[in-house]
């Protein structure tokens, strides 16, 4: 790789990562996987650099995460690292905050992988129907079936766990 392609590859990681580590832990549910889903991404994003930079890399590298997270058959075939810039997902948050965060995380981790996917596009990633069913491979009415059925889940799952709060007199 030419030196003005590497130094445009890490300005993209150092602009990027953070962004994509949090597309990854909605999708994968696990600090720890989602930096190896993000990883992956960017090592195959690394090898096709010279093809994808003339464009915006951003949604190449959005689609093989995504790809990744929901394949089961997905093996870390690699050994390479990529040094991600440190990221505190709770930042200056207050415990109620990060409280609901990881309550909303544990939601998300019990729907289906492409459910998941197509609920954290759409609205994490604020993809619209369509870019979403292009980034999963499936129709525009898929997308729509999967975001009913997805909303629907989460609205049961969230009236049961989060009993309605009675005001005081």
């Amino acid at each position: 790789m030419r030196a003005a392609d590497e130094s445009a590859f890490e300005q993209f990681v150092t602009a990027r990562s953070a962004d994509l580590l949090r597309l990854a832990v909605l999708l994968a549910a696990d600090r720890g996987h989602a930096e190896d889903l993000v990883q992956t991404a960017l090592v195959a994003a690394y090898r096709r650099w010279g093809r994808i930079a003339a464009a915006d890399p951003y949604p190449y590298v959005r689609r093989v995460l995504v790809t990744s997270a929901a394949s089961w058959r997905r093996r870390r075939v690699t050994q390479e690292i990529v040094d991600l810039p440190a990221h505190d997902p709770a930042g200056p948050d207050d415990t109620d905050a990060v409280a609901e965060r990881q309550h909303m995380a544990e939601v998300l981790a019990a729907l289906p992988p492409r459910m998941r996917a197509v609920l954290v596009l759409r609205y994490a990633e604020d993809l619209s129907e369509a870019a979403t069913a292009e980034v999963l491979g499936i129709s525009v009415a898929t997308v729509r079936s999967q975001t009913v059925r997805g909303l629907a889940r989460l609205r049961t799952v969230l009236a049961v766990s989060r009993p309605p709060v009675l005001e005081e007199c």
